[in-house]
Parts: structure tokens; C-alpha cells; sequence
């Protein structure tokens, strides 16, 4: 099954965190925070601006990203996790 965000909405899959800290103690699941960094595996098209034409995503599929601790909604395919997010819940893209 495949997902099309609409609009300025981005679809994206979790950066899982590191399960042990630097000193090499291994955290259990319950003391891990939820990670703030995703990978972008679709995107819309872009917010429909007054004009009838669209904004250009600042972000596209593949892209490593940061965002805010509360964003998107979780939504569950093909037994993956994702979430859904506006394009304005992203931070910062991870260069490499």
C-alpha cells in the first residue's frame, strides 16, 4: 500500500535512537525518548497558495530531518510506523 500526503504534508519514518549512551550503559525501551529524526519517504505538492498555484517543499523523499518533540500524527502501514506532519514541523535537514 502507498500513502500521497496532500498538500504541505510530509510522510516520514523514525530515526530509531541509540539503545546505549556514550559510556556503554544499555538503556531499556522505557528510559529511550521518542527520536526527533526521520528519514522523508513522500511528500505533497506543495500549500495552495491564493492564485490557485503552489508553494515549492523544502524537502523531498530521502531527505533526514529533525522536528519538533509533538509533531505529526503516528499512523501505522504494512506494520511500519510513520508519521504525517506539516513541512513547518521540520526543522532542519541533515546534511551529509
Amino acid at each position: 500500500m502507498k500513502i500521497r500526503p496532500l498538500a504541505d504534508k510530509v510522510l516520514l519514518e523514525r530515526i530509531e535512537a541509540e539503545s546505549k549512551t556514550a559510556g556503554g550503559i544499555v538503556l531499556p525501551d522505557s528510559a529511550k525518548e521518542k527520536p526527533q529524526r526521520g528519514k522523508i519517504v513522500s511528500v505533497g505538492e506543495g500549500k495552495l497558495l491564493e492564485g490557485g498555484a503552489r508553494s515549492k517543499m523544502q524537502v523531498k523523499k530521502g531527505d533526514e530531518v529533525l522536528f519538533t518533540s509533538y509533531a505529526g500524527s503516528e499512523v501505522k502501514l504494512d506494520g511500519k510506523e510513520y508519521l504525517i506532519m506539516d513541512e513547518t514541523d521540520i526543522m532542519a535537514v541533515i546534511e551529509k
